[in-house]
Parts: structure tokens; C-alpha cells; sequence
């Protein structure tokens, strides 16, 4: 008996090595995927989540009862380089290898996309954001009919943003001329479409589009786009960039003598870092404010109003707040209180949970089958921001309109550059 005994723990020992112990040993993990862009050009919608996620392993530090059973929490975060091919990988790896349980990704269609895809196909629950909800739905092929059965996601649309950019443009004096910078990827041939994008709110509004068509990410001369703003008179221009491309257009278009009245552009201005690295070029910038310090919503999970969100990470850090903090905590939030209520850690159970979340978080309201255009799509707030000089860091974006949103406070009005 002796002998067997000691041949069984020395087994037993052989196999936990191994990475296979038995199962009474093992412990009940439930993993959890999160994709976003930590590298690459879209680098600062991501910038903030190794820091969220930092704070979500301290808040599942003692696991999550699902369906009446314990789970250890694992959160496996995977780089998308800001390539959509890329993030098609890695949402694959973190199905069929890892086995998460749930998905949840963001910043923009680039990343968020293939990763919803993937999850649809795979059928696993997955949770989106920071995508207006346009790219996200027919940028998928989407069917209004439909909806998908696996993916739902927050955000706001481009009615809001189309709402805030020009509710912000009514109290500046301007020719109404307006210069379009789309480029072509998803948020640019979405903003760009005539039909679901800028073009027709703005003609039904009396202001006149100048849109000198699709440039690629990246590209290295705007002397095109500037010669038509200047031809057609332009005083106002927007559309939706990444970073290098509105410090290179916002360059060029100062050496070459264009100075428009308003600049208010989507995604690129966006982040107190690209601000910066625009000098002066930056101060009376306006953009979308989807998340502040200001806004007046508190965490389900940490019960951290959004202000000591934004300190927390302030102090942590030792950075500036930047807007992708709230969304990125807020998809833990809806996880944690959907696997909460889910009747177990199976997939299909998973997914129903999420989509009977009714929950209060820190970026608002998130209610699937209520608040949004489709059963798959919640909206959230949005108002206007502007950036200037700051006092407690080199600049601050103080909200200037908030018509769409009546409850998340104003910090002054817009002004011209």
C-alpha cells in the first residue's frame, strides 16, 4: 500500500507539472479576452487599458460566483498593432486557445471589427466600444432585420457626433463652407457616406461639404485637400484622422495659408498627447467628448465617480487622463455585473446575460434592446470639447456644447481659432 501510495502522489506530482492535474485540484478559471491597439498608430485609444486592467485584477482579486460557482478571473490582453488582420489573429487565438469565456475589445473599427467578427462566427459573447455604432453595424454587414447573436456593443453614432459638431459651429460666426477629411478606412467611409454620414445632415442644415474624396492612413501631403478648402472659401473643417495625419495636415495647411475659423475634427484629437505634440497648432482645436472627469456618472463596480476615475489614473500613471479610460473600465463593469447573472459559464448563457444588461456605469446608462438603434446597439452621451492652454497641465480639454446631453456640465462656449 505504501508503494502504491507513493507511486500515486509522484504520478499525481508528474501530471500538475505537466500542466494537467486533475481536476480536483484545478482551479475554476474563467477568462476573460480584451483586445485593443497597443501599438501602431492607433496606440492611444489602448494606452490606457494595461492601467484598467491593472485595476480590474485587483477587483476580481477574489473571483466571481457564476451560476453558483466560484471562478478565479484571468483577463488575457492581446495586441491588435492597429491592424484589422491583426486582430482577427489574436481574437482567434484567444477563442480557440485560450477558451475565454467572453470577449471584449476597443478602439476603432480597425481593431473592434474583425474582433466582433470573429467572436459572431466562433460564437462567443463578446462586448465592443469605442466604435460610433455606424462602422461597427454596417461596416459589418449588419442587418437591421437581424442584429447579430453574439456581439453587442456601446457607443455613441454619427447622428451624435454630426449633433455635437454643429450644434458647436451655430455659435461661431462662419460662412457655413465646410472641408471634409475622410480618409479610407472604416470611420472614414462611414463620416464620408452620403447616405449614412456628414453629407446630408449637413446640406439639410444650409451648410455646403467640400470633400476632395478617400486618402489613405498615413499619407504624407494634404496639399490637394488644402488647394480645395482655399478655392472653395472653407472656414470650418472636420472629419475623422489619426494623429500623424492631423499634425501633417494642420502643418501644411498653416505653412500654406489656410487658416479655417474652426477645426473639429474625430479620433485625433482625441488625446492630450497629440495635442501637445502639436504646439500652438493645437490650442482652439475642437473634437467629441465621449468621457470627462466632468461627466456625472459612477462606476457599478469600484462605485469611483468618473473625477476619482480620472485622478486614480492621474496618479497612477503620472499622465493625463485621456478619454478611453472610462469606456475601457466600463466594458469590465458590464462583463462583471453580466457574468454575475449569468445561469452559468457556458456560452450561450454568458450571452444571453449580456444581453439583458440594465446597468448604470461610468460612462452612463448601458441597456441592449433599449437605448439604441438596434437590439445589438446601446448609445452613449456625447458633448463637444475644446483644447487650450491649461493651467494644471500644458492643455485641457474643457466640454462647450452639451445640447445632446443636457446633463454632463459645460466648462465655457467655442471659440475660434
Amino acid at each position: 500500500m505504501s508503494i502504491n501510495r507513493r507511486r500515486f502522489v509522484q504520478g499525481t506530482a508528474a501530471m500538475a507539472s505537466a500542466g494537467a492535474a486533475p481536476a480536483l485540484w484545478a482551479a475554476n478559471v474563467l477568462k476573460i479576452g480584451y483586445v485593443s491597439p497597443q501599438t501602431g498608430p492607433l496606440a492611444p485609444f489602448g494606452e490606457a487599458d494595461k492601467w484598467v486592467i491593472d485595476q480590474m485584477k485587483a477587483a476580481f482579486k477574489d473571483g466571481l460566483s457564476v451560476g453558483g460557482k466560484k471562478f478565479d478571473v484571468v483577463i488575457v490582453l492581446k495586441d491588435s498593432q492597429s491592424n484589422p488582420n491583426r486582430a482577427g489573429e489574436v481574437a482567434n487565438d484567444l477563442i480557440l486557445k485560450d477558451k475565454v469565456a467572453l470577449m471584449l475589445t476597443a478602439g476603432t473599427p480597425e481593431t473592434a471589427n474583425p474582433v466582433s467578427d470573429a467572436c459572431e462566427l466562433n460564437e462567443v459573447p463578446c462586448i465592443s466600444t469605442v466604435v460610433p455604432w455606424q462602422p461597427w453595424f454596417f461596416g459589418r454587414k449588419g442587418d437591421p432585420a437581424k442584429g447579430f447573436a453574439w456581439t453587442y456593443h456601446l457607443f455613441w453614432g454619427l447622428e451624435d457626433v454630426i449633433a455635437n459638431f454643429t450644434n458647436g459651429w451655430k455659435t461661431v460666426p462662419t460662412n457655413k463652407k465646410v472641408g471634409g477629411l475622410f480618409p479610407n478606412d472604416g470611420d472614414g467611409n462611414a463620416w464620408g457616406d452620403k447616405a449614412l454620414g456628414f453629407p446630408k445632415p449637413l446640406a439639410d442644415m444650409g451648410y455646403t461639404l467640400t470633400d476632395p474624396g478617400r486618402f489613405q492612413n498615413g499619407t504624407p501631403d494634404f496639399s490637394a485637400q488644402i488647394a480645395a478648402f482655399k478655392r472653395d472659401g472653407v472656414e470650418i473643417v472636420t472629419g475623422v484622422v489619426i494623429p500623424p495625419d492631423a499634425k501633417t495636415f494642420l502643418t501644411q495647411a498653416r505653412q500654406q495659408g489656410f487658416r479655417p475659423k474652426v477645426i473639429t475634427l474625430g479620433k485625433a484629437l482625441l488625446f492630450p498627447g497629440a495635442i501637445e505634440a502639436l504646439g500652438e497648432l493645437g490650442h482652439g482645436l475642437s473634437t467629441e467628448v465621449w468621457w470627462s472627469p466632468s461627466h456625472p456618472f459612477t462606476s457599478s463596480l469600484t462605485k469611483q465617480s468618473a473625477k476619482a476615475l480620472a485622478e486614480a489614473y492621474e496618479a497612477g500613471t503620472k499622465k493625463q487622463w485621456t478619454q478611453p479610460i472610462g469606456f475601457a473600465h466600463a466594458l469590465f463593469e458590464v462583463a462583471a455585473d453580466a457574468l454575475k447573472r449569468a445561469r452559468s459559464a457556458q456560452a450561450a448563457d454568458v450571452r444571453d446575460a449580456v444581453a439583458a444588461t440594465n446597468l448604470a456605469t461610468v460612462v452612463g446608462p448601458v441597456k441592449w434592446g433599449g437605448t439604441g438603434p438596434f437590439r445589438n446597439v446601446s448609445k452613449t452621451p456625447l458633448v463637444l470639447g475644446q483644447w487650450n492652454k491649461g493651467t494644471r497641465h500644458k492643455v485641457e480639454l474643457t466640454i462647450v456644447n452639451n445640447e445632446a446631453a443636457k446633463t454632463i456640465p459645460t466648462g465655457g462656449s467655442l471659440k475660434p481659432i
